[in-house]
């Protein structure tokens, strides 16, 4: 088995990261290239590296104080929230992997959002047509029961070490004494992508202040964002979900100007959170562990490697015509599985085994070859019991991703998403309300039949949010990782992957490689990079390709025997601290 002990890190110059490390709030990418400058960071005892410097700070200081990796999550969060409210927040969901040193185990909570209980498969319908996904992504109707609160809560109660109210402190501060408004969070607001935010009040008031979009680096404040973390920190999650918050929340769901929907108090109330059994499967000797269904990305970040492993991919260069010829298929096989088979699990049977069975992905890999691309890609059979529908569902990249490991060991994986930028530009109490019933197929059928992904009362859309944790043959964590992105999270991840396994790069090497995604439409390259260049010799091959930005936002940890060592994605402005 190939090791990771040194990763090739002697070829890098690493930066130690730690308390006395400048945080800085805010920094432009560099006008030619628009990118981040990002450097390789190691340390010794804990690290947290995640999508804005004044969440890593966040994080950092509470493992400072003897948090655990948990802790310092939710603090990180929290800040999220707050500083990058495009991407995430407490209006919306997450899944959370966890590893226990100790216990040698791993937890995953779902987190994901809940269709309430009053709406069915129609509810992205008019008459015989479905919706455009953008018209449907604005206002109440697609919004899910956020979930990120409660899953926060349920997983420091199993892993907290600090108390609860402490985890709160960064994100209240920064709420009442005001920020900097991010570069990033700027341009959004400018490119006027949502127009969900022009039908509510508050979110106008806020982001437009005097009918003027947010500047960089012009101080904002957020009081009623504190107000609420202030009531949960000192009362707990619950009365995120009851009282004077579910009726503000309820209210701008159902009397939204626009697509009012039939979110209620009760479907607050009944919000459950659920501890899953991780997917785990092989790959040169690792075994990678991922979300389970709701989530897609589990599944088919596993395909894709249970694919390629039939190839030599260390005998490729990472900017090779082989490489992305051979990465593109597999990922496109990988896609027509999820499009078809993958649903939430407590709705729709789905067949995991089948799925992630080395014999099964063994024939799939024999349909890749170097001489000549896939073209029509049919998902696998596994007989009659597994017959339905195929479809498609849009995935946008508002997502955030961060990864944690604490003093003992202990680690946290953490990809949560209000999915559209912005979510559905409804805004209650300082945070926006998520668009996620959208990734629900908007049309229940496809050919006459009914699709797996379709809407019904209680369910969680499928999602292609892929946290991962990588252990060697020992049974040690190795790695943690994830990624923003929408469905492209697939392809961002598995890259990442055999950048760090089959190509040995270190971790901040293999998140500057540019990236590559297939979803069984066509393949993409990352524009305004070298990969330009293999753009004639792939569609020679077969390949329909398209060169377009790929905004992957990256956001992982290896563990050396000698450390730990951290990257960010020089796409976005996050930041890697440690000590």
């Amino acid at each position: 088995m190939k090791t990771l002990l040194p990763l090739f890190s002697f070829l890098f110059i690493a930066s130690f990261a730690d308390a006395s490390t400048p945080v800085q709030a805010d920094r432009e990418p560099e006008a030619a290239t628009g990118r981040y400058q990002q450097s390789l960071v190691e340390a010794e005892h804990y690290m947290v590296s995640a999508a804005h410097p004044l969440a890593s700070k966040a994080g950092l200081r509470i493992l400072q104080q003897g948090g655990s990796a948990m802790d310092a999550a939710i603090a990180v969060q929290l800040v999220l929230g707050l500083v990058e409210p495009q991407s995430s927040g407490i209006g919306g969901g997450a899944f959370i992997l966890h590893w226990d040193q100790q216990q040698q185990q791993m937890t995953s909570f779902d987190g994901r959002e809940t269709a309430p209980a009053a709406v069915d498969e129609t509810l992205f319908m008019q008459g015989d047509q479905a919706m455009a996904w953008r018209e449907a992504n604005v206002g109440g109707k697609s919004v899910g029961v956020p979930g990120l609160f409660a899953a926060m809560q349920q997983a420091h109660q199993r892993y907290g070490v600090l108390p609860w109210a402490a985890l709160f402190q960064d994100a209240i501060t920064l709420a009442e004494d005001g920020f900097e408004v991010s570069h990033r969070l700027a341009r959004q607001l400018a490119s006027g992508w949502n127009q969900g935010l022009q039908h509510s009040e508050e979110a106008m008031a806020y982001f437009f202040p005097n009918g003027e979009a947010l500047q960089a680096g012009q101080q904002l404040k957020n009081p009623a964002y504190a107000a609420i973390l202030r009531q949960v920190a000192a009362e707990g999650a619950e009365v995120f979900y009851q009282g004077d918050n579910a009726k503000a929340l309820v209210s701008a769901v159902q009397q939204a100007p626009v697509n009012p929907g039939q979110l209620s108090t009760a479907d607050l109330l009944a919000y459950q959170v659920v501890e899953r059994e991780p997917v785990c499967g092989a790959y040169r000797g690792y075994r990678v562990c991922g979300m389970a269904p709701p989530s897609s990305g589990g599944i088919a970040v596993l395909q894709i490697l249970g694919i390629l492993e039939a190839f030599e991919l260390a005998n490729y260069a990472p900017d090779s015509v082989e490489a992305i010829h051979l990465f593109a298929m597999a990922s496109q096989l990988a896609f027509a599985d999820r499009d078809h088979y993958v649903a939430d699990s407590d709705f729709v049977k789905v067949p995991v085994a089948q799925l992630l069975a080395p014999d099964y992905l063994q024939s799939r890999s024999q349909l890749l070859t170097l001489e000549r691309a896939l073209q029509q890609v049919a998902p696998g059979e596994f007989g009659a019991e597994w017959s339905r529908q195929t479809t498609y569902s849009p995935e946008l990249a508002a997502t955030t991703h961060f990864s944690v490991v604490d003093a003992a060991g202990n680690a946290v994986s953490l990809t949560s998403s209000i999915e559209n930028v912005f979510g559905s530009g409804l805004m209650v109490n300082g945070y926006l309300l998520n668009n996620q019933l959208t990734d629900f197929s908007l049309n229940p059928k496809s050919d006459g039949a009914l699709v797996a992904n379709r809407v019904e009362p209680g369910k969680r859309p499928r999602s292609s949010m892929a946290p991962v944790m990588v252990f060697d043959a020992e049974g040690q964590l190795r790695m943690v990782l994830g990624s923003p992105g929408g469905s492209r999270i697939i392809n961002y991840v598995a890259h990442t992957l055999v950048a760090l396994i089959d190509w040995q790069l270190d971790i901040q090497s293999a998140m500057n490689l540019p990236r590559v995604t297939h979803r069984n439409d066509f393949l993409a390259l990352e524009k305004g990079t070298e990969l330009e260049q293999r753009q004639a010799a792939l569609q020679q091959l077969g390949h329909q390709v398209r060169v377009i930005d790929l905004n992957s936002g990256l956001h992982g940890i290896v563990l050396l025997e000698s450390g730990l060592q951290g990257g960010a994605d020089p796409r976005r402005e996050g930041q890697v601290l440690g000590h």
